[in-house]
């Protein structure tokens, strides 16, 4: 096989390719097969019909094409290997000669975009600024009170339904004389907007048995987008009481015997929070300096698709300033990409089974799915490679933060290689900074049932 490549522009290329007929007469030997061994022909026991009588049938162009088109891939990569190129998106083909005879050659073309050439900067060179690391008292308080929501309970009260307030409501709606829906016993949380609109401002200074109407548009099923008389009744009002903090609370939420000793560990908690959020700011900050510094062109046939198809996806293409926001999003993710994938190129990393296994867990769960099932999806549809490729490329990003200067506003120098930053910042925004204590129990807190559940 000969191949030649042209380069188009600095992220397209055109390849020319000829091939032997002896290299590509296994594949027309398999095409034989397969289409002998699905016809029956009399005379013949199926899959054993000769070659020249399935040209006979069929003619040697539908056994040419069906040979061709399995051997293409085989030959494409040959050929990008042959001139260590890394195709990406569809290529697009154009046959130029199909082989008349066993005297004649294979030849076609491919037009196919590549990753473009990246020269990596000296990383030692980039300096980058975050926040300081202060843990003030009312971070610590802010801290404390999450863990007394996590520990709070709903009580009825007798007033009217103010702002985060736990109703129970029926809900009934109509369009003319038709009952759309009616419904009773709904757990609804005030202010959470997760109904429909219009009904937090309907519900909001009701008690217990009093109604209100108003008109919204129907989000789903076959009046959608439509609207509706809304009839809402509050049935009971709960507010979420919060256990005083004590030494009593600080038994019940941790394994702590003071309020005091729970107080030094949340105080630790939020630095370590700190501490990450200081190396998420320097990660974020580090890409940002080297997509502004550094000129990489990107295959404008590929963002064209990705941003077509985003925009197919919401419905808005004929948004255009829309349109251009995700342009550049995209553009600055394929770039991104290109970065990170140089990295990985040069520094060799590897990724092992007990990373690819943490990082499935992980996000797995932001999905809310079965860790083994998420799994199971990727691999049947055919993207833990590209999982593989996320890994590494989050790796490459932490050895990039090794090796750049960091301070902090106050001009204090920031020890990056100390806090493990590369997966631990990743995790700390997935888990979203859960701190150590203990969870509440079914005796813990009492709720109503489903107390934000969603229409």
């Amino acid at each position: 096989m000969k191949s030649a490549v042209e380069n188009l522009n600095p992220t397209r290329v055109k390849l020319d390719v000829e091939v032997p007929y002896e290299e590509l007469k296994p594949s027309m030997d398999k095409a034989y097969a397969s289409i002998g061994s699905q016809v029956q022909i009399p005379g013949f026991r199926k899959g054993k019909v000769p070659a020249r009588i399935i040209d006979q049938r069929f003619g040697r162009g539908a056994v040419l094409q069906e040979a061709i088109n399995e051997a293409l891939p085989e030959f494409f990569g040959k050929a990008a290997d042959e001139h260590e190129l890394q195709p990406i998106g569809q290529p697009e083909v154009d046959i130029t000669q199909v082989p008349a005879d066993e005297s004649q050659d294979l030849t076609f073309t491919i037009e196919v975009d590549v990753r473009p050439e990246v020269t990596l900067p000296d990383f030692s060179e980039i300096s980058v600024e975050v926040d300081p690391l202060e843990v003030t008292d009312a971070d610590v308080e802010k801290k404390l009170d999450e863990l007394r929501e996590r520990f709070g309970t709903l009580a009825g009260v007798e007033r009217a339904a103010a702002k985060d307030d736990h109703l129970s409501i029926g809900l009934k709606a109509t369009i003319g004389d038709e009952t759309i829906d009616d419904v009773n016993g709904v757990s609804y949380v005030v202010g959470s907007g997760t109904m429909i609109e219009g009904l937090d401002e309907a519900v909001e200074g009701l008690s217990a048995g009093e109604t209100a109407e108003f008109t919204a548009a129907l989000a789903g099923g076959d009046h959608e987008g439509e609207d509706a008389l809304c009839v809402v009744t509050v049935e009971s009002v709960k507010e979420r009481q919060l256990p005083e903090l004590d030494d009593e609370f600080a038994q019940l939420a941790s394994e702590h015997d003071t309020l005091e000793e729970l107080t030094v560990e949340v105080r630790e908690q939020v630095e370590q929070e700190k501490r990450f959020e200081q190396g998420v700011q320097a990660r974020d900050k580090a890409l940002e300096h080297l997509l502004d510094t550094m000129e990489l062109p990107v295959p404008e046939s590929l963002v064209k698709s990705e941003v077509d198809s985003h925009l197919e996806g919401e419905g808005r293409e004929d948004d255009d300033e829309h349109r251009a926001e995700v342009d550049l999003s995209t553009r600055r993710g394929l770039q991104t990409q290109f970065i990170l994938d140089a990295i990985v190129e040069r520094d060799e990393v590897q990724v092992s089974q007990e990373e690819l296994i943490e990082y499935l867990i992980m996000s797995a769960q932001q999905y809310g799915m079965d860790p083994n099932q998420f799994a199971q999806a990727l691999d049947q549809q055919g993207q833990v490679p590209a999982v593989m490729g996320e890994v590494a490329r989050r790796k490459a990003l932490s050895t990039v933060l090794e090796d750049i200067k960091v301070t902090d506003t106050n001009g204090d120098e920031v020890d990056l290689n100390a806090l493990n930053t590369g997966e631990d910042a990743e995790e700390a925004e997935a888990s979203d900074g859960e701190d150590a204590v203990a969870e509440p129990t079914d005796e813990d807190e009492t709720t109503d049932e489903g107390e934000t559940a969603k229409a």
